[in-house]
C-alpha cells in the first residue's frame, strides 16, 4: 500500500526544572544556595532519507516525543541536556503545520534536516535567584514546555519526468518498456492508483527517473476521482509527458481529452501550465490513428497557431517512437536543468562582496500585556506572560510569591486594578489560582 498523506504529533522535549539546594559542609558558616539549572529538552527533528519511499511507517505511529532535560543537581552542577530525537522522513515531504496551514518544511534532499518542534529551556536552579537582600532563596524554575503540535506530511513523487493523461491510454505500459519497473496493468479504468517509478536509460550515456502517475478525470482539482491525490505528485517533476490516446477508443476525442488534462493542471497550480510538456501520440498501430492524429494536428494549430509544440507519435505495443520520445524527454530535461541552474548561480551572492555577519539567536521578551474582567463581585486577570510564570514556578513558595507580585506591580496589573475599583477584600482568580486584594498593600499572599 502507498502511504503519501500522514497526520502526526510532534513535542519536543520539556526542559529539566531547576533544583532547590544549599550548601551543607563541615566548617562552612551559613552555606548559601547550591542547586543547579536543568537541562534543556531535545528538538524534534524530521530529517530525510533517500532509502524511504512511502510514509508507510507514520500510518502506524503517530505520536512522536522528545525527551526531556535532566533535573538540576547539588553542588551547583546543570542536568544534562536530552538528546535530540531524530525523525526519518522520504525525499519529497512537505511538512505543514495542521492548525494554521502553515507550510513548515519542504524536504527534498538526503541528509537535509529542519527542526518541527523545539525543546523546552531548563529552569533555573536557586543559585540563579540569590541577591543581596535574599542571599538563600527558595525558588526554582519549572523546566519549560516544548513546543507541540499536529502536522500534516504529505509526500510528492521525485521524478524528472511525469506521465500525465485520461485513464488507459497507456502510460504505464510506456513505463514498462522505456524502463525496469513492473507496474500493474489491465484493460480497465484507473488500473494505476498509486505512483510508479522507473530509472529510463536513454541508450546515449543519460538516464533520468519517470513516474506514472494515476490517471486524471475531469474535475480532479476539485478533488474529483483520484484529485489532489494525483495532482501533488505532478508538481515534482520538471517536464511533463502528456500522452494521449490516438485510437479514440471508447468514442473520446483525443484533442478534447488533451484540452481537458491540460485545464486540470492549470486549475490547481497555474506553475503547471507553463511546465515544458511533451505530447506522446499513442496507440498508433490502431487502424483509424493515423486519421485522428492528422485532425489532432489540425485542431492543435487552430487552437495555439503561434505555440510550437512537441510532438511524438508512438507505439508502446509496437515499440515505435520510443526512442525518439526518450532522446527528447532528455533533451528537454537537459534544457529545463541549465535553467534552473542559471537562475540559482545567479541568487548566489560572490564571497567578496558578501558581508560577513554572526546572527545570535534570542527569544524575544514579550512585552507585558493582560485583561481585567469583572466576574459578579470578583476580578478575573488573563494574560499569557502570567500564566507562563504561573507554570515555571512552585506557587506554594513565599518567594516565588514574592516574586510573581513584584511582576504584577511592574506589569501595572494593580494600579489597573485599584482604577477600575478593586476595594479591600476583593477576589481575584489568576487560572487556578485565587487571591485577595488590598488598597494598601496590593495582593495578600
Amino acid at each position: 500500500m502507498f502511504v503519501d498523506k500522514a497526520k502526526v504529533f510532534v513535542k519536543g522535549g520539556n526542559g529539566g526544572d531547576g533544583l532547590i539546594s544549599f550548601r551543607r559542609e563541615k566548617y562552612v558558616e551559613n552555606g548559601g544556595p547550591y542547586g543547579g539549572d536543568g537541562g534543556n529538552g531535545g528538538d524534534l527533528i524530521f530529517e530525510v532519507d533517500e532509502g524511504l519511499r512511502t510514509l508507510m511507517d507514520f500510518k502506524y505511529q503517530k505520536h512522536f516525543k522528545a525527551d526531556r532535560g535532566e533535573r538540576g543537581k547539588v553542588k551547583g552542577m546543570h542536568g544534562a541536556s536530552a538528546e535530540d530525537m531524530i525523525v526519518k522522513v522520504p525525499p519529497g515531504t512537505t511538512v505543514t503545520d495542521d492548525d494554521t496551514g502553515e507550510l513548515i518544511a519542504d524536504l527534498t534532499r538526503h541528509g537535509q534536516r529542519v527542526v518541527i518542534a523545539k525543546g523546552g529551556r531548563g529552569g533555573r536552579g536557586n543559585m540563579r535567584f540569590a541577591t543581596p537582600t535574599n542571599p538563600a532563596p527558595y525558588i526554582a524554575e519549572n523546566g519549560e514546555e516544548g513546543e507541540e503540535r499536529w502536522v500534516v506530511l504529505e509526500m510528492k513523487v521525485m521524478a524528472d519526468v511525469g506521465l500525465v493523461g485520461f485513464p488507459s491510454v497507456g502510460k504505464s505500459t510506456l513505463l514498462s518498456v522505456v524502463s525496469g519497473a513492473r507496474p500493474k496493468i489491465g484493460a480497465y479504468h484507473f488500473t494505476t492508483l498509486t505512483p510508479n517509478l522507473g530509472v529510463v536509460d536513454v541508450g546515449d550515456g543519460r538516464s533520468f527517473v519517470m513516474a506514472d502517475l494515476p490517471g486524471l478525470i475531469e474535475g480532479a482539482h476539485e478533488g474529483i476521482g483520484l484529485g489532489h491525490e494525483f495532482l501533488r505528485h505532478v508538481e515534482r517533476t520538471k517536464v511533463i509527458i502528456h500522452v494521449v490516446d490516438m485510437s479514440a477508443a471508447d468514442g473520446r476525442d483525443p484533442f478534447d481529452d488533451w484540452i481537458k488534462i491540460n485545464n486540470e493542471l492549470k486549475l490547481y497550480n497555474e506553475k503547471l501550465a507553463e511546465r515544458p510538456q511533451i505530447i506522446a501520440v499513442n496507440k498508433m498501430d490502431m487502424p483509424e490513428a493515423e486519421d485522428n492524429l492528422q485532425m489532432f494536428l489540425e485542431q492543435l494549430k487552430e487552437h495555439e497557431p503561434d505555440h510550437e509544440h512537441i510532438i511524438v507519435p508512438i507505439s508502446s505495443l509496437t515499440k515505435t517512437g520510443i526512442q525518439e520520445l526518450l532522446y527528447k524527454a532528455a533533451g528537454l530535461l537537459e534544457q529545463v536543468e541549465a535553467k534552473l541552474a542559471l537562475e540559482q548561480a545567479e541568487t548566489i551572492i560572490p564571497e567578496e562582496q558578501a558581508e560577513r555577519k554572526v546572527f545570535k539567536y534570542e527569544r524575544k521578551k514579550a512585552e507585558p500585556s493582560f485583561e481585567i474582567k469583572r466576574y459578579n463581585e470578583d476580578w478575573v486577570l488573563i494574560s499569557e506572560q502570567v500564566t507562563n510564570y504561573m507554570k515555571r514556578f512552585n506557587m506554594t513558595s513565599q518567594d516565588a510569591l514574592m516574586r510573581f507580585a513584584r511582576m504584577l506591580r511592574r506589569m501595572g496589573v494593580d494600579e489597573e486594578l485599584r482604577r477600575r475599583g478593586a476595594k479591600d477584600g476583593d477576589i481575584v482568580h489568576i487560572d487556578d489560582y485565587s487571591f485577595e486584594f488590598f488598597e494598601g498593600t496590593d495582593f495578600d499572599y
